[in-house]
This record gives C-alpha cells, structure tokens and sequence, in this order.
C-alpha cells in the first residue's frame, strides 16, 4: 500500500458508518487529462489543471464528499440553479461532471461535508442534509441555527467542526470599523464597540442539534472584523482562519496612499477559546509588524496602547488581498513540499487605489508543528491579467487533487500533480 493509499484508509476508518459507505464508493480515477492551457491558470512547475465547470455565476466555498463527490456554495441564484448548492459527480473518472444537481435555499457562503452529512451556511442561518449515496441528499432538510445576525458589510457566514459536538460559526462585522458614522472621514469609533456583542467573532454551537438560535451559542473568540476564511487542521483540530482587515485608512484618517495600501495586514490566526484580536480598537501593521491602536480611537498608526494584549497573527499578507477559504493539504500526492502545508483563496483587492489591486491568487503555507515553517508562495494566478482570478474557495478531494472556484470568473477547477 502506498503512502498515499495508506492516509486515505486512515482517514476512512475514522468516518462514520455512513460515511464510510460514501468513501467506499468513490469513482475510479483514470488520470484524467488536464486542459491544454490549464483552463487559463498559471500553475507551479509539474501541476496541470482542467475547468469542471463554467458559467456557473458567483460560486463560493467548496466541500468534497468522502466519494469524491464536489460540492458547491452559491451566493445567489443563477440561470438554471434551483438553490444555493450545486453538486457535482464524475461517474467514470474522467475528471469531468457527469451528473449534477442543485438544491437548498438560495444564496449561501460556505458548504461543509461533516460526519455523514452536508452542512450549508444562507447569511441567516445554518441548515444540513443527510448524505445517502446519492449526489442530491435525500430527506428532510434540518435548520441547526437561526436568527444569525445578518445585514451590513459582512453579511456572509462561514463553518468550521472542532472536536466533539462543536460547529464553529464565523460572523463578520457589521461596519468597517465601528465608527459612530460608518466610513465617514474623521467620524471616531463607538466605544465601547457594542457591535461585538453579536458581530465579528466566532461562535459556537452544537453540530448536531437542530432548532439552535443565536443566543444558544457561545461567543468564542471576538475582535475578528472578518475571518470568513476558516478551517480547521485534519490532525489536531486546532481552529484557524484568515482575516480581512479594515478599509480606508487614507479616506477617511489621512494616512498616506502607500501606508493604506499595505495596511492593515492581512491576518492568518490560530484560534483558541477566548482569544481578542483587538478589532475595532487595534489592527495589525505590516509597517511596524505589530498591533496598533486605530485611528478611529485616538491611533497614529504606530502607538500601541490598548492593543498590547491583543492577540497577534501567525502570519501577516498584504493589505486588502480578501481571504476567502482555506484548505490543508493532508496527504504526499503534491510531493513532501506541499504535506501538511496550507492552500488560501484570496478573493483580490479593491482599497488599494492609486496604487495598484493585489491579491487575486492562490497562496500556499508550508506548516510544521501548528503553525507556518516557511514564507507563502503563489499558487495559482489568472493568464489573462494580475487581477483576473477572483479566487474564492479551496477544497482538497480524497484522491489528493485540489479544485478551486473563483466567483466572478464562475469557474471551478481541479489541480493535479503531473506524472514525472
């Protein structure tokens, strides 16, 4: 048996009974061929890719089924889609879909395949559906969580499974920075920020549970603006997101075009109960590589202050880049570079100006012992343009491929490593 044989029976001996059926079932794979262009991407030396689908409008966060079976979010209805998840089975191993599917209610972030069942995340509320064999589920759909807060700049929600019984549910902030005014220049910070009673924070409840209401869950962690990018690590559990950090800071405090660029970072954290990431009142400087009091609450970019305790990131991006999913790559089929590191869709830019939009990429984190061993790296760009891939989900399959979607371009692909 292979290694790589060896992770994946590993791995289906700690699924359930009824997942374990699934991961018995998955499809033949007969080294499907990759586009000839890669279906537009530009890859790594000794990496193919091909498009599975297209036209798809603005897919999100992707979920693989122990079969194989690829699993969509749509943040809202288009053309022949009946809801907001998409399903997708390649019947004959080819690589290519040969049967499709779409169900649940519409518009959604974040589709997630937990212990037998689907779990999709509307802006509102969190709902699952048994998983029977079949590519469209079977049953009765089950509302988990109700009431989440909804509404403002951050409206979509993200999942995570932690140990036991325990869904993480990810609420981003309801502003860009907790001014009395939002994005009003000048306009201070709310303080204290009320807004984090129910806003910008993960929180948690239970995975399997149905009827939960928002007040039922427990606020893990708060000071997060945005961590819609989150996961957690195959091996130890740990929770880990990466975090949008806040806009405007030439707008609306005069910093200049250069320091607004780059600033704040953007945030990879590893997650722990009770952690503060000092949001609103602090952000994290790539300039100074430390937390710093806002401007918003008497901050000049460089002064600490309050945000001594605030917690620091793991590693910190460019400013503005927008990350929007995470997947770490468990098995070797990759090659040893790439095992157990961390693959991150980053959606791009917009509050960079003058200055020129980053982001629009796949990244990769090599990790050792819980947290990054080595710099990031691109993984995947656009042919067309720096600014083209607007990255927004990352899923690894049990076979080892990584697919990506990309929600304006409408496109999900499968990452393969070539022969050699």
């Amino acid at each position: 048996m292979t290694r790589a044989n060896l992770i994946l029976h590993s791995a289906a001996l700690a699924l359930s009974p009824l997942a374990l059926s699934l991961f018995l079932t998955a499809p033949p794979r007969a080294n499907p061929k990759c586009d000839p262009d890669n279906g537009g991407l530009v890859l790594p030396e000794g990496f193919c890719a091909t498009v599975v689908a297209s036209g798809l409008g603005p897919v999100r966060q992707l979920a693989v089924a122990p079969n194989g079976d690829l699993y969509a979010a749509l943040s809202g209805k288009f053309l022949d889609a009946t809801g907001g998840v998409l399903g997708f089975r390649d019947r004959d191993g080819d690589g290519k879909p040969d049967e499709r599917a779409s169900f649940g209610p519409g518009g959604g972030n974040d589709v997630e395949v937990h212990d037998g069942y689907l779990y999709f995340a509307p802006n509102d509320r969190i709902v699952r559906y048994r998983l029977s064999g079949k590519l469209e589920p079977e049953g009765k759909e089950e509302t988990i969580v109700v009431g989440l807060p909804d509404g403002g700049s951050h409206k979509a929600k993200s999942l995570a499974f932690g140990s036991g019984d325990s869904m993480f549910v990810v609420i981003g902030s309801a502003t860009n920075n907790c001014q009395k005014i939002d994005r009003l220049p000048a306009s201070p910070g709310k303080d204290p920020c009320k807004e984090l009673e129910k806003r910008a924070g993960i929180w948690q409840f239970s995975a399997s549970r149905p009827g939960q209401r928002f007040a039922d869950g427990r606020r893990y962690a708060t000071g997060l603006r945005n961590a819609i990018a989150v996961t957690t690590h195959p091996g130890t559990g740990g929770l880990y997101a990466a975090v949008h950090g806040r806009d405007q800071l030439s707008d609306n405090w005069g910093f200049s075009n250069e320091v607004n660029a780059n600033n704040p970072g953007e945030e990879l954290v590893r997650i722990q109960a009770g952690d503060d990431y000092g949001w609103p009142y602090c952000y994290y400087s790539n300039q100074y590589k430390k937390k710093v009091l806002a401007p918003d609450y008497g901050g000049d970019g460089q002064n600490v202050g309050r945000c001594a305790a605030a917690k620091n990131p793991l590693m910190s991006f460019p400013g503005h880049w927008g990350p929007m999913a995470l997947a770490f790559y468990p098995g070797d089929q990759f090659g040893p570079a790439y095992q157990g590191g961390l693959f991150i869709a980053f959606h791009g830019s917009w509050n960079r100006a003058p200055l020129p939009q980053e982001g629009y990429r796949v990244v990769f984190v090599p990790f050792a012992k819980g947290k990054p061993s080595g710099e990031y790296s691109t993984f995947a760009l656009d042919k067309r343009g720096p600014t083209s891939l607007r990255a927004s989900g990352v899923a690894v399959a049990p076979d080892g491929s990584l697919y990506i979607s990309a929600d304006q371009n409408g496109k999900i692909w499968r990452v393969t490593k070539t022969k050699t």
